[in-house]
């Protein structure tokens, strides 16, 4: 369908994965003056979607990666494989279109377009990411390391826009202002790896060198860890109307 599956990691992305905050969806809901239909576009496993469900008559998830339908979230929400620029929804019928960790994978002009396609009137675009972790005293060193040495060239070269925040990537919709939101979760090591097992540049990092570099990582955790560590990730969320001026 045109374009390059860096998630294809099974269930691990479903249960290593950070969720994301709940006022965030209430957040997006509260802009919107309906809440017929919510559309989650490149969902992945459609974590966003089931967060967005309690708000909204219908939510649907596209995702142009089978293996991430075929491993989606349950709960109240249609799963569709569709790419983001070729929407399948008619005219001026969605009321919110939210793409969460996933904007810098696409073809934005063409996706942009479809969004205000799709939008009735006074519905909210929404975009959000979060980047680097954040970890105190000498774990954090040592995870920053790995994120930025061991498989640092490994990172696709869109996971710049992620670094920072999208202030890279356009957004042709006037911006509304979002409260100041973050991932926090507390994690023993195993966890932390667990996560770090499902980045696109560990994946990577397999397949070129035939080396896992998960274990000699969880070595380098294991004495400055602790039983737990709290891991923070800062939410960068974009949103505004989608017939607002561009």
């Amino acid at each position: 369908m045109g374009f390059h599956d860096h998630f294809s990691i099974r269930d691990a992305y479903a249960r290593f994965r950070p969720d994301y905050p709940e006022e965030l969806f209430a957040w997006l809901a509260s802009l919107c003056p309906r809440r017929d239909l919510a559309w989650d576009s490149a969902a992945g496993n459609g974590q966003a979607a089931v967060a967005l469900a309690p708000h909204f008559a219908r939510v649907v998830a596209s995702d142009a990666s089978m293996d991430q339908l075929r491993h989606a979230l349950p709960g109240r929400v249609f799963h569709c494989r569709a790419l983001s620029e070729r929407a399948p929804f008619p005219d001026a019928s969605v009321d919110l279109v939210a793409v969460a960790q996933a904007l810098h994978w696409l073809n934005l002009d063409a996706f942009y377009r479809e969004a205000r396609r799709v939008s009735r009137a006074g519905a909210v675009v929404a975009a959000w990411c979060y980047g680097a972790f954040a970890v105190e005293g000498e774990a954090g060193a040592a995870a920053r390391e790995f994120y930025a040495g061991t498989v640092g060239p490994y990172w696709p070269p869109e996971r710049r826009h992620v670094d920072a925040g999208y202030a890279t990537l356009p957004f042709p919709f006037p911006h509304i202002a979002s409260p100041e939101l973050a991932l926090v979760r507390e994690w023993d090591a195993e966890a932390f790896v667990n996560y770090a097992g499902t980045w696109s540049a560990v994946k990577r990092y397999r397949e070129e060198t035939g080396v896992d570099p998960l274990p000699e990582l969880a070595r380098k955790l294991a004495p400055v860890w602790g039983p737990r560590r709290k891991v923070r990730w800062p939410l960068h969320v974009f949103a505004g109307r989608a017939w607002g001026p561009a």
